[in-house]
């Protein structure tokens, strides 16, 4: 995933290996693409639906990989505009506004439509579906406006590249929900989660306190759970208990191991906060200067469980948590359900949810993943970077 700071690469990567160049991936049929949307969105007589992209501008510069992703937004939304009058729903014209230039950061208060401004507040009040593929996550922004609009549901699609809809996009969407839909369940029930990696070090989550969430790619109308979800989908999530509680720290603390490079980096946890960084290479002098940027970034805010079955690691975290496995992130939380948000960072610009992923086979695995619930059980779902209970 591409980052504002090069240093931060370090820090902030996920942990995949990078897919081979192919060939450019062609546009899928559209009755596929169309397909897609009505499986995920069940799109109701009546309702109108918004697709928008960011644009770069200034020093955020274009590339091939953003340039593709605008032409993803024009293909969707002629899509949808191609089940207007079989659905009965009113697609508003394309939706721009200038990038970010950060992960969850606020969106502008103005985009274009048609080249005519128009105020996000004033187009998402009139709109009851929302699809952004855009350059920089939308998703936490977004979560807020369906709290203000109850009509309102969003797919959010930071960094979605085409190849993905012949991989996660392409799967079998009702399985997804499923496996996602057992696993939320799992993690609501659990008090904690005991992980040991494949590098012998150990980390254990706190999940008291919190409600788990899946992100199951079902977006229709009557659902009751949360309004926003990524595509591709498959996986359930929860954020750790950070010790908000008078008298009650968080229990959350181990030692969590990532190899960047060839250099492996120690993260040490004490009540859900990163406290320190080991190793004695660059990468770890790299991470340490980066968490000592804004203490919000040393939150430990959130264990996911992907379940995507066509997901594949390829560099991009918006598939690659999707992959059948374990990941987990630091930084910004309370859009998942945690208490740490933009106004605890000390500049907009530093605001950042980051997603560490553990696929089967990557550079360091999860060796067992151990649930444990309140009644004193507990039941491994994860052996050798494989889900036991599928």
């Amino acid at each position: 995933m591409r980052l504002r700071f090069s240093s931060q690469l370090a820090l902030l990567a996920t942990l995949v290996v990078l897919a081979a160049c192919g060939p450019p991936v062609p546009p899928p049929p559209a009755g596929e693409l169309e397909k897609l949307l009505i499986d995920v969105f069940d799109p109701q007589p009546g309702e109108r639906v918004l697709v928008m992209t960011d644009l770069p501008h200034a020093e955020l510069h274009d590339y091939e990989g953003w340039t593709e992703r605008r032409e993803m937004a024009s293909e969707w939304h002629s899509a949808f505009k191609g089940l207007e009058s079989q659905l009965g729903i009113t697609v508003h014209p394309l939706l721009t506004y200038p990038a970010t230039g950060g992960h969850s950061g606020p969106l502008p208060e103005e985009g274009e439509l048609d080249g005519q401004p128009v105020r996000f507040e004033q187009i998402l009040a009139d709109t009851n579906i929302v699809v952004g593929l855009t350059e920089y996550s939308a998703t936490a922004p977004l979560i807020e406006y369906t709290q203000r609009f109850p009509n309102l549901r969003v797919a959010s699609m930071p960094m979605v590249s085409r190849s993905m809809e012949e991989t996660a996009l392409s799967a079998d969407y009702a399985e997804v929900a499923r496996k996602s839909h057992i696993l939320r369940d799992k993690l609501d029930q659990a008090e904690g989660a005991r992980v040991e990696f494949s590098t012998g070090h150990e980390m254990y989550f706190d999940l008291r306190y919190r409600d788990a969430h899946a992100d199951d790619g079902q977006l229709h109308a009557d659902k009751e759970a949360a309004r926003v979800i990524n595509l591709p989908s498959g996986e359930a999530y929860i954020a750790p208990y950070e010790g908000e509680l008078e008298g009650e720290p968080s229990r959350t603390e181990g030692t969590i191991p990532v190899m960047l490079g060839d250099e492996l980096v120690l993260g040490r946890v004490e009540e859900n906060r990163i406290v320190e960084v080991i190793g004695d290479g660059p990468e770890a002098d790299e991470a340490r200067e980066q968490l000592a940027m804004d203490e919000a970034l040393r939150n430990v805010a959130e264990l996911g469980l992907g379940c995507n079955d066509e997901a594949v690691v390829t560099g991009n975290v918006l598939e690659d948590e999707k992959v059948m496995g374990m990941h987990w992130a630091f930084g910004l939380s309370d859009h998942l359900g945690g208490t740490v948000g933009v106004d605890d960072f000390s500049d907009p610009g530093l605001v950042e949810h980051r997603d560490w992923v553990y696929p089967k086979s990557g550079a360091i695995e999860v060796a067992s993943l151990v649930l444990e619930y309140e009644d004193g059980t507990s039941e491994e779902i994860i052996t050798d970077g494989e889900y036991t209970i599928f």
